[in-house]
């Protein structure tokens, strides 16, 4: 039997799906192609993906709608932009191998340094 291979997280709002402002739990974005692709291209190859999103942990928004609402949404989402019904999740695990999303710093492991660029100057190097 093969070794698992844990899974690939990938951020929804910004990432998978174009992110122009908050409008609520059930409105998401047009998919952005190149990474509607390579999740296909990882699902072709074996990989687990799930989609990592804060949605999946909020109450309710200002309509009303709750984080069981906006997983029904998503499935709808994802049959439009031609992918699975990928499992929805906030949060990490040990089985996690890497997280695709637009606002991670990449940090070198163990050390602190900083790899990628930051939306924050704080001054530290």
């Amino acid at each position: 039997m093969a070794e698992p291979r844990g899974w690939i997280g990938v951020d929804l709002d910004g990432t998978l799906a174009v992110y122009d402002g908050w409008k609520g739990l059930t409105h998401i974005g047009a998919p952005v192609p190149a990474m509607v692709d390579r999740i296909k291209a990882w699902l072709a190859d074996g990989w687990e993906v799930r989609i990592f999103t804060a949605r999946v942990s909020a109450g309710s928004d200002d309509f009303g709608y709750t984080a069981n609402n906006f997983k029904v949404f998503l499935r709808l989402w994802l049959d439009d932009a031609g992918l699975p019904d990928l499992k929805a999740t906030n949060v990490k695990d040990f089985q996690m191998v890497e997280l695709w999303d637009d606002r991670a710093v990449t940090v070198e492991p163990n050390t602190g340094r900083q790899l990628a660029p930051s939306n924050i100057n704080r001054g530290i190097a």
